[in-house]
């Protein structure tokens, strides 16, 4: 078991590069990038990716690079919109983010920093990328932790019931409510809850943005734990509805799978009652693919699930980052969040292995190659 662990390890390294390299190479190829970004908030045609955003980059772009000549026209730019702008204004822009220097220095200047972890800062935040995935990272994991507990509190229940009473009433009434969850996206759930619960149109029982309120740091102790979950209510409800029910189909199918097995006919043949072979002999051969798929879920959750949930309900968290990041091209958020990401799911990934070996010892990972 140790030496799997230390190849899997060992393999994060390759597939680390090879991920940061790909997402590189489009990130670079994609047109538009922060250089454009800022010659089109000078010239006034910028739009913000929300609302909150604040811009600033284009300021202390102008403020640091006096060059700039409004009657001039520069006609061999390489940057589409910059006629109008000094070439030396471009040429201190570039020297500034570094684009004076080839794409493959570049990346390996990126890769020796992040080495160090050393992420850079955002080119339109003034503030360390670090502190940025800092700041945000408690939103989204507030939310991808409670909608995980909540969706294996309920699946798993859920799924065992539907396996045991198979084919009955309650089993095709809950699966046409599986099958709607399934089918409708989490952030249409939202939309809808915001129309109804939120002051959309009918009730307006939920705050709509943030976490906590503006005189959260006033309030008692009790007062804060039921403000927080006032605020994240509607949030954690939409994640669950779009997440409860591919997890509640596989404990079903799992459980399906062991109740005709021989052991458990033996075991029901010896006399036990139904609740002792269902939860002393099913349970643990049946929940061991749910149980240890709960590193993976969170981190499903956690990185995807949650962006248009964040963005919808204005929660500023890692997953309304990087969606503010990629619409305006601010590189050092982009590439550090990615990172960050793919090391963390990596690891998960080692985790679930191991949460196999935990949970049933008979798994022996020893002779696999990777």
């Amino acid at each position: 078991m140790l030496s799997y662990l230390l190849r899997r390890l060992l393999l994060i390294i390759p597939t680390l590069l090879g991920i940061m390299l790909l997402n590189f190479a489009i990130v670079q190829a994609a047109p538009g990038g922060p250089i454009e970004r800022i010659i089109a908030q000078v010239q006034g045609h910028a739009v913000d990716a929300t609302s909150r955003f604040s811009g600033g980059g284009s300021e202390s772009a102008q403020q640091g690079n006096p060059h700039m000549a409004q009657e001039q026209v520069s006609t061999n730019s390489r940057y589409r919109g910059a006629q109008g702008l000094d070439p030396e204004f471009i040429k201190d822009l570039e020297v500034q983010f570094g684009f004076d220097k080839p794409m493959h220095e570049r990346f390996f200047k990126m890769l020796t920093d992040y080495l160090q972890f050393d992420f850079g800062e955002s080119y339109f935040r003034s503030q360390k990328v670090v502190d940025l995935i800092a700041e945000k990272l408690p939103v989204s994991i507030s939310l991808g932790l409670w909608t995980t507990l909540i969706v294996y509190f309920i699946s798993i229940p859920l799924g065992i019931r539907k396996a045991v009473h198979d084919g009955s009433k309650f089993d095709i009434w809950t699966s046409a409510a599986v099958i709607v969850g399934y089918a409708i996206p989490g952030f249409l759930f939202a939309v809808l809850l915001i129309v109804v619960f939120a002051g959309g149109r009918y009730l307006d029982w939920f705050p709509l943005r943030g976490l906590t309120s503006d005189n959260w740091a006033e309030l008692s102790s009790f007062g804060k734990i039921k403000d927080y979950f006032w605020h994240i209510t509607l949030p954690v409800t939409a994640m669950v509805i779009g997440g409860f029910a591919s997890l509640t189909m596989l404990t079903k199918n799992s459980f399906l799978d062991q109740i005709n097995q021989q052991y458990v006919i033996t075991a029901r043949a010896k006399g036990l009652s139904q609740h002792r072979v269902l939860y002393g002999h099913i349970f643990r051969n049946a929940m061991l693919i749910v149980i240890a798929g709960i590193p993976g879920a969170f981190i499903h959750i956690l990185f995807t699930s949650s962006l248009l949930i964040e963005v919808i309900f204005s929660l500023d968290g890692l997953g309304l980052l990087g969606f503010e990041a990629a619409v305006n091209r601010d590189y050092p958020v982009i590439f550090a969040t990615v990172f960050i990401f793919t090391l963390i799911g990596l690891v998960m990934n080692i985790i679930g292995d191991l949460t196999y070996a935990l949970v049933d010892p008979r798994i022996d990972f020893s002779g696999r190659k990777v």
